[in-house]
């Protein structure tokens, strides 16, 4: 990025030729560092996809505020600017990494935006003055609730910072949520009449899909299903279950979010089901919290019962053995 604009890909990348298939957008280095002397921006977007302990903290951060988490890079070189006057469609937290970065901010001119509400200055006219207008140092953090306006440069030193978004499950999605799982009801799958009105058993089964416990639970579910697996090591604990015996210390793995719904335990985009006779076990399994071992389950099992338990969420990617 430079002052607002996308660099065009095609100018610091190549496709190297291979079989099966080309590697199509590689990078170019010596490209990439003449643009970045030039004044671009470096920009690493979902990093939380790519770099393992960045992952690990944006899961922790998923598990404390219960909304989705995103994590973006920007290195931005000295007396330049990356992005231009915009606001984002989520909230933000910036956390300055590496160097100084000169922030201002301004007052919103598009209230709580969704995607696609993009701020154009043609359209919503100047940003006026800014209501914030400072520094940030290395270690320091800011929030930027969604739909403030923001633009940022450098002073005398290079910046590296991450940007965190925190994608929230507005009324919206509540509503598109509930309006979906009246697809099975033919009521709402006859034609609207001429003059548009709703019947009123439409609309009362509609107000029951949206009770504040529906829409919590759709809300649950559908952030505990779209958790990516974070799962550093998982090759290192697929051969560690060669030695794993009754007393090997286990841990519930810290990056993963679940919910059991027995004898359903969902995670990380796949629901995993139980038979009746391992309930207590799967309970406890699930609200453990340090370390444990098969020998401490409850429940009936025998000794080679409790194994197979175990080993079969290690494999899943549930459970960690402490190494």
């Amino acid at each position: 990025m430079r002052e607002g604009a996308q660099i065009d890909p095609g100018e610091y990348t190549k496709d190297l030729s291979w079989r099966p298939e080309a590697f199509s957008g590689t990078i170019e280095v010596d490209r990439v560092l003449a643009e970045f002397e030039g004044g671009a921006t470096i920009v690493l977007q979902a990093l939380h996809h790519n770099w393992g302990p960045l992952a690990a903290f944006c899961r922790r951060l998923e598990a404390a505020v219960g909304e989705p988490v995103q994590a973006n890079a920007y290195f931005t070189p000295r007396s330049a600017q990356g992005l231009a006057v915009h606001h984002d469609t989520h909230d933000v937290f910036v956390l300055q990494v590496a160097g100084r970065k000169h922030w201002r901010v301004y007052e919103p001119v598009v209230e709580l935006p969704l995607q696609g509400q993009t701020y154009a200055r043609a359209r919503h006219g100047d940003p006026g003055p800014p209501v914030e207008d400072g520094v940030l140092e290395a270690g320091d953090t800011m929030y930027l609730p969604r739909g403030w306006l923001h633009d940022a440069l450098t002073t005398d030193s290079e910046s590296l910072h991450l940007t965190i978004g925190v994608k929230v499950y507005t009324w919206l999605d509540a509503v598109q949520a509930a309006v979906e799982a009246c697809r099975d009801d033919v009521g709402f799958r006859r034609s609207v009449p001429a003059d548009g009105g709703m019947r009123d058993d439409l609309l009362a089964a509609l107000n029951e899909r949206l009770a504040p416990g529906e829409v919590a639970q759709r809300k649950r579910e559908r952030f505990v299903r779209g958790r990516r697996p974070v799962r550093e090591g998982q090759l290192t604990q697929l051969r560690a279950l060669q030695m794993l015996a009754l007393h090997t210390p286990l841990e519930r793995r810290p990056t993963v979010i679940a919910e059991l719904d027995f004898p359903r335990l969902t995670f990380e985009g796949k629901t995993v089901t139980f038979p009746d006779h391992v309930q207590d076990e799967l309970e406890f399994l699930s609200g453990a919290d340090g370390d444990f071992t098969a020998a401490d389950l409850p429940g009936n099992l025998d000794e080679e019962g409790r194994l197979v338990l175990v080993r079969r969420l290690v494999r899943e990617g549930f459970l960690g053995i402490r190494l």
